[in-house]
């Protein structure tokens, strides 16, 4: 039996960006980066009301079309929960189209407050970390940026599919990441649309560079999580960053630069964002370069899953 929330019911979920791929790992590694947007849902007595604060305020709907509040009520329905009316504010921080995760974050975070509500009157009902990965994903299409905001850390995602049938099943699992291991994230003003950078990738590989991205990636998990010096082969790759740098020149010519100073640099998910893993401190002279450059530096932690309050 579904059961109806009461007026005035408030949570704030505080929701990380993420970075996916990490290189070789294409759609399966995944980052949590402490960059937050912050969604606060409030139970009304009756209608929506949306307001959409900072990153994309003037580019999103703000009604029931939202991301977020389709998150909302698909969490609430999934819990067997009914409200009669929602406020909702979102705080965006996340960069829109730039790779850090912001639609996986925004999905993570409407279903996050969901939960947080029903935990107030119903805590039998509550949702747990799988099937947030598996409600956030199907908003996604892929598990890698959704399950890093839930769970945090770095992540190990797949999906599995049903024989015979379109139904999929996202899986992932977060691992400890390596306490000396620094985040940095070069943010262009440009966007990129993902389904246009994904379009120049190719239908087959050489089986070559399948067996070499199969080896970085399990490196990338060694790498990430015990042996951080192996960073730099452990980030290397050859299925998708070389096919997408026609469409991201800026962003290949940083990629390239930081590595040629020794430093770990990938494409964050589908780009424009270069992403930085090292254990060293980034020197001030790239990080001028950068900024002459008119990329954004962000010095960014290893961020824990989506929170409630």
């Amino acid at each position: 039996m579904t059961q109806t929330l009461p007026v005035g019911l408030s949570v704030t979920a505080r929701v990380p960006a993420s970075s996916a791929n990490l290189g070789p790992g294409f759609d399966c590694l995944g980052l949590a980066l402490g960059l937050y947007d912050e969604i606060t849902v409030t139970t009304t007595a009756s209608g929506l009301d949306v307001k959409v604060e900072g990153e994309g305020a003037q580019e999103v709907p703000w009604g029931p079309s939202h991301l977020v509040v389709r998150a909302v009520e698909r969490g609430l329905e999934a819990a067997g929960v009914w409200a009669d009316g929602l406020d909702v504010v979102c705080h965006n921080v996340i960069p829109h189209s730039r790779g850090l995760g912001s639609s996986a974050s925004a999905a993570v975070g409407g279903l996050a407050a969901a939960n947080g509500l029903v935990r107030k009157i119903a805590p039998e009902r509550v949702l747990d970390d799988e099937q947030l990965v598996q409600l956030a994903s199907e908003f996604e299409g892929h598990p890698d940026n959704a399950s890093a905001s839930v769970l945090g850390g770095v992540v190990v995602s797949w999906t599995e599919a049903e024989v015979d049938s379109e139904q999929r099943t996202y899986r992932a699992v977060n691992l400890r990441v390596h306490p000396d291991i620094k985040a940095y994230a070069f943010v262009p003003s440009v966007r990129s649309s993902t389904a246009h950078t994904r379009g120049l990738l190719p239908e087959l590989v050489p089986h070559r560079d399948a067996a070499f991205n199969v080896s970085r990636a399990a490196l990338a998990v060694v790498a990430l999580t015990e042996r951080p010096e192996l960073l730099m082969p452990a980030t290397q790759d050859l299925l998708h960053q070389a096919q997408r740098a026609p469409a991201l020149p800026l962003t290949t010519k940083w990629v390239a630069a930081l590595r040629e100073a020794g430093i770990p640099a990938i494409v964050s998910g589908a780009g424009p964002t270069v992403l930085a893993l090292t254990t060293s401190a980034l020197p001030d002279e790239l990080r001028a370069a950068a900024e002459a450059d008119e990329l954004t530096v962000l010095d960014l932690e290893i961020a824990e899953g989506v929170q409630v309050d």
